[in-house]
């Protein structure tokens, strides 16, 4: 009972504490699932009831959780295949790091008079990145990078798609050409280098590059895969004893290519023009062989522009080509374009060179971009690096002083020709001047290449002497005094293991390649693309080659010495490249 003290309510408030700690003891019972009157009387059943059902719950949530991890890996590693017709090139940019599209983009820039933000076509087209290294090495070369490309998978340093176990691994060239899709491999290299023989034969090591001639023509385990072939090495083409000849035998692969294999054959940028300015369609099967080994890098194929067919004119004229032969056919075409000598630039350390090679690659780039605007056809267009050469440094510090945040485009822009060049005309000159005094060759090599050829006129007197002194060593060392003044710094006159970029026009499930990928993952997206049957093509290779013999130059198999094939590894192609050279610069002096 309430007192006049008692505060107003305050008996009520007392009796609802007492409910409230009555009801509080209740609700934790049920948050446990239990309660006073069942809590002492509930049956085993109820319990195993409520144990399966909880199993069950979380049984249900880790299947939901492994589903959408399913479904998230799927919708990144594959995508619904199109249907009907379609065409697809795929392009390599060999030997080019992020660094060389910096490099060209500011030299763009500077020698246009353009904005900062006036970027390369291929700027505008990036996708992702991808991973280089090979099964032997951290460090990959074109061979394997290629076989990445063309098999989907991962060889040796020197395979020509062949696997580590000495067996070979279908192509997607060799799988598009059996399913019906015409085929074309266009390069401004020697057309038996790494990167087109890795799409259209197969050898244990990529110096077997008669071999590779014969196999692309036709004489090889699958026949002839490839419709039309655009580059330079016509000296694999033809017999030692043919001037322009350097095979080691007597094979015409000219003649066996249009007398066995149907091919029509083109030698000179006079025959190019017939078919790139229109006047006739381009019949396939067609070679075309424009350079003995190499074509020249642009820098110097621009001086020489009635000789040589540049790689955006190849490009435009294949792909014209193609798309004319499938016009009335239910497949399109699968082409490669390479940008090959991009790599050479690396190699030698040249950024001149380089930069001009690269704007080529993307004139090309565009090319394909256009096309695949203005075709009524579907098309996927894929580019990517095979490794990047050279570990060009956009920035170089030439001096103990603090270094400064610059480079010079300008110095770039003044050469007219490239080291390489200038190496071979100071090569022909000491041939036939022996007896020249030091002194009179370094005023030779100073006013007739130096100043002309990369607009340097301080050329210490120290450079004139080593380039007089070890005229070998001349490339190089006139790379290094553009390289210098321009401060683009270099580390390597080899390969490195830095990540390449990838560019694509976009297409049906080409978001598998968005951010950093193997370059395996590239190659299969390349078939799947296609839809075409590579593992059959694999085990019909493994049907008619045998796992440690390789196809002879006469079509019959050839015993190749596997034992050796480490030291093989080692041998350098850039080595390989410059012997070439000297042979060629010899001959023609």
């Amino acid at each position: 009972m309430a007192n006049a003290t008692t505060p107003l309510l305050a008996d009520d408030r007392r009796d609802a504490d007492a409910s409230s700690s009555t009801l509080s003891d209740a609700e934790e019972d049920a948050l446990r699932g239990q309660s006073r009157a069942t809590q002492a009387g509930r049956s085993w059943p109820s319990r195993l009831r409520e144990s399966l059902l909880f199993a069950w719950a979380l049984l249900a949530t880790a299947g939901v959780l492994v589903l959408a991890v399913w479904a998230s890996h799927q919708q990144q590693t594959s995508f619904d295949k199109p249907a009907g017709k379609r065409n697809l090139i795929f392009m390599v940019s060999d030997g080019m790091g992020p660094a060389s599209l910096s490099l060209t983009r500011s030299f763009r820039q500077y020698t246009e008079g353009l904005e900062h933000g006036d970027t390369l076509t291929l700027d505008k087209h990036f996708w992702g990145s991808s991973r280089t290294r090979s099964s032997s090495s951290l460090v990959t070369d074109s061979a394997a990078g290629a076989t990445a490309f063309s098999c989907g998978m991962k060889s040796y340093n020197g395979a020509i798609s062949m696997l580590p176990d000495s067996t070979p691994c279908g192509t997607v060239l060799e799988a598009a050409k059996k399913a019906g899709y015409k085929t074309g491999l266009v390069v401004t290299t020697d057309i038996t280098d790494a990167t087109p023989a890795c799409f259209a034969s197969h050898v244990d090591m990529r110096w077997q590059n008669d071999d590779i001639a014969v196999q692309e023509v036709g004489n090889g385990p699958l026949g002839r895969v490839v419709d039309l072939m655009f580059g330079g090495g016509r000296c694999r083409f033809l017999p030692n004893e043919t001037e322009g000849g350097c095979r080691a035998d007597n094979i015409n692969v000219v003649d066996m290519a249009k007398n066995d294999y149907g091919w029509n054959y083109i030698g000179n940028r006079s025959a190019f023009d017939e078919f790139w300015e229109g006047k006739k369609e381009v019949p396939l099967p067609m070679l075309g062989l424009f350079a003995d080994t190499d074509i020249p890098f642009e820098l110097d194929r621009q001086n020489m522009n009635d000789v040589y067919p540049s790689l955006s004119e190849m490009a435009k004229t294949a792909l014209r080509a193609l798309e004319k032969a499938t016009e009335d056919s239910e497949r399109g075409f699968f082409l490669m374009i390479e940008g090959s000598r991009i790599d050479h630039a690396g190699h030698g350390n040249d950024p001149a060179a380089q930069v001009r090679e690269v704007l080529e690659y993307d004139r090309a780039f565009k090319a394909v971009i256009d096309f695949l605007e203005e075709s009524s056809t579907p098309g996927v267009l894929v580019a990517t690096s095979d490794h990047e050469t050279g570990g060009l440094s956009v920035a170089r510090q030439v001096n103990a002083n603090y270094p400064q945040y610059l480079w010079y485009p300008a110095v770039l822009a003044n050469a007219s020709s490239s080291s390489e060049y200038l190496a071979h005309r100071l090569h022909a000159y000491v041939t036939k001047t022996p007896n020249e005094s030091v002194d009179e060759l370094k005023k030779y090599i100073n006013d007739e290449l130096v100043i002309p050829g990369f607009g340097i006129h301080d050329a210490s007197d120290d450079e004139l002497t080593a380039l007089a002194s070890n005229p070998e060593q001349a490339q190089y060392l006139f790379a290094h005094m553009i390289s210098i003044r321009a401060q683009i710094g270099w580390s390597t006159h080899g390969h490195s293991a830095v990540d390449v970029n990838i560019y694509s026009s976009g297409g049906p499930g080409a978001e598998v390649l968005r951010g950093n990928v193997e370059n395996t993952d590239v190659g299969k997206y390349l078939r799947e693309y296609l839809s075409v049957d590579v593992e059959a093509v694999t085990k019909e290779l493994n049907e008619k080659m045998t796992s440690k013999r390789r196809l002879g130059t006469t079509g019959e198999e050839a015993a190749v010495d596997t034992d050796n094939r480490i030291s093989a590894e080692v041998e350098d192609h850039w080595i390989a490249h410059e012997e070439m050279e000297a042979q060629r610069t010899a001959v023609g002096a």
